[in-house]
């Protein structure tokens, strides 16, 4: 779909204490430049009471300003509560939902719903049959390059696409937890030590190299992925709408970068010069958008 690019707060990753989860939706409300913003818990049904009534109170907020809310789904239910509570969310018909894993697209299809980049769709056939289902929006894979994207996009014409272009890149979910593995620690009594760690706990290989990020249940990368296109090149590739993942740097800042960027007022290098100033949690990459190694730093090449 055309138009001008959008931008979007995508759920948050981390274990946040609450009264920090109402201030950080509170300024997104009030100081930053986006349209759309997404609540809830998606990487462990343990840390979902603990916010439940922060994130009511901040949707109200946010849509007082004008802000639309989509609902995230767990994109790993595995007790019967948390599969009884994602179904009921798909299947709330007061809210749109983005769908963290297949079960809540059955729960909600035929009703619209937004396909999270958990949901793992590769190809435009895939997209394709998720749009017969009822999806109105998908936030493309983080391992898509921007070439993969346009053919979804031709597939799909009706398709809002959506590109993950701030943030830690989620690569995958375990049932295990690492960090409460690594306290000695039962996933059942976890004292949710995932709290020490706002960005995710850094993991470096035997030799000492930076490699990776954990966050509880969920593996991310070590580098921060930033977008290094063109913002033309996005629109021709159908993409209209640019996801930003919630960290602890000044996000309020991060929106307003990228904001100059989807006008067309900065190139990738100054938003990447912007950003890296802010002190991201890890070096800035972009590889998977060109269809090399995810890790590749941005703008190692020439840009798209």
């Amino acid at each position: 779909m055309s138009g001008p690019m959008e931008l979007a707060i995508g759920p948050l990753l981390f274990n946040w204490a609450p009264d920090r989860v109402e201030t950080f939706y509170a300024r997104i409300a009030d100081e930053a430049p986006v349209k759309t913003v997404y609540l809830g818990e998606v990487v462990c049904g343990k840390r979902q009471p603990l916010l439940q009534h922060a994130l009511a109170r901040s949707a109200e907020r946010l849509q007082a300003a004008g802000k639309t809310v989509i609902w995230s789904t767990l994109a790993l239910p595995t007790t019967p509560r948390e599969r009884r509570l994602a179904a009921d969310l798909a299947a709330d018909p007061d809210h749109l939902v983005e769908a963290g894993d297949m079960s809540a697209v059955w729960s909600r299809a035929p009703a619209p719903f937004v396909a999270g980049p958990l949901l793992n769709v590769y190809s435009a056939p895939a997209a394709a049959e998720l749009a017969r289902l009822g999806c109105v929006r998908l936030c493309a894979n983080i391992e898509l390059p921007v070439s993969s994207i346009t053919e979804i996009a031709r597939a799909c014409p009706d398709l809002t696409l959506e590109l993950f272009a701030f943030g830690r890149l989620p690569l995958a979910l375990s049932s295990r937890c690492v960090q409460a593995r690594m306290e000695g620690l039962h996933r059942d009594a976890c004292r949710y030590v995932c709290d020490r760690h706002p960005d995710g706990m850094d993991v470096a290989t035997v030799e000492g190299q930076a490699f990776l990020a954990v966050n509880g249940l969920q593996t991310l990368s070590h580098g921060c992925q930033l977008v290094d296109v063109a913002v033309e090149t996005l629109t021709a590739a159908g993409i209209s709408a640019l996801r930003l993942s919630p960290h602890s740097l000044d996000m309020i800042a991060v929106a307003w970068a990228f904001g100059a960027y989807a006008d067309g007022h900065i190139a990738p290098d100054e938003l990447a010069d912007r950003i890296a100033a802010l002190g991201p949690p890890g070096p800035l990459v972009s590889g998977y958008l060109h269809g090399a190694a995810g890790a590749r730093a941005a703008g190692a090449r020439t840009a798209l």
